[in-house]
């Protein structure tokens, strides 16, 4: 073999030793059109599993759905029995979907620590998957929404209050007002039976103060509000209804007493839409309990897609 010849061989086998090492390294990022686990966006200071699903028909910087689940819920739970994965890839947003550390997995909406922006609680977790995202999709930073059912619902209002700066718009199934299961003893997912029950009632004022007091300074737009809630909710009790949108009310600065308008059997009939104002909606389901099954194509109009 001519010199020219051994050089020529030792290129080939170097190259053919190198595909191989590469063909065993991981991609970077999830594949198209599956759940797939994220296990490095960034600090995760309770250890909440991220989810994410990146549809085939990825937009160019498209916008991101946080999708909460709820408890005994999982993160693929909530994938295959809510419609956001078959949404995005009709609009091209991601998805991600947060999952609960805890045993029972419901949320914890009630240590100081996620009740506090920044404070390292489960609310910081999922916002740092939410910049994560951004990041590496090159997402568009003003389309970033958050959405849940029950615990999720609640974690939905919390991350509203504690990271208003990274969403547009939230919509709330069946949960509880931002701070409403507050525990002094910083249980981490403690439930709050007083909460529950609809026995913590206040007005407009002290529950804007409540959400203010989670990110102090916060000045910045803050999330348009959604709310869902059944009339015979058995679990979270409807007077919940109430109160989140008497603290969403408070927060915007709009007069709980006085709706700009009622639409009666809106969206559907036995369901009662009130509109406070651009930024806040109430929808009540009469005869409905827990939880206010999911309105994709609503939530997609509220969130601008549609």
């Amino acid at each position: 073999m001519r010199p020219n010849s051994l050089i020529l061989a030792a290129i080939l086998y170097t190259v053919a030793c190198s595909s191989r090492a590469l063909s065993h390294v991981p991609s970077l990022l999830p594949r198209a059109g599956s759940l797939e686990q994220v296990t490095d966006f960034g600090d995760n200071p309770t250890n909440v599993g991220m989810y994410i699903y990146v549809p085939n028909n990825l937009a160019t910087n498209p916008g991101i759905v946080v999708a909460i689940h709820y408890c005994t819920g999982t993160a693929e739970a909530y994938y295959t029995g809510s419609p956001y994965a078959e949404l995005a890839e009709q609009y091209g947003f991601v998805v991600i979907y947060p999952e609960s550390p805890y045993e029972g997995t419901c949320w914890d909406v009630s240590s100081q620590s996620t009740l506090t922006h920044n404070g390292g609680g489960n609310s910081n977790s999922i916002a740092n998957m939410v910049t994560w995202a951004i990041s590496q999709y090159n997402a568009d930073a003003s389309k970033v929404f958050v959405t849940g059912s029950s615990s999720g619902a609640m974690m939905t209002n919390v991350m509203a209050a504690t990271y208003p700066e990274l969403f547009a718009a939230g919509t709330v199934y069946s949960g509880v007002s931002a701070g409403c299961f507050y525990s002094n003893t910083n249980q981490e997912d403690g439930w709050n039976s007083t909460c529950a029950q609809g026995q913590v009632v206040t007005s407009p004022q002290n529950w804007a103060s409540v959400a203010r007091a989670m990110y102090p300074g916060y000045n910045g737009t803050r999330p348009r509000m959604q709310i869902y809630h059944g009339s015979t909710d058995a679990t979270l009790y409807p007077q919940n209804y109430y109160e989140t949108c008497k603290q969403w009310a408070g927060v915007f600065g709009y007069n709980y007493d006085s709706p700009q308008q009622v639409e009666q059997n809106t969206p559907e009939t036995n369901y009662a839409t009130t509109i406070w104002g651009d930024y806040l909606q109430g929808i009540f389901a009469t005869g409905v309990g827990h939880t206010v099954p999911i309105r994709g194509d609503d939530d997609m109009s509220w969130f601008g897609f549609a």
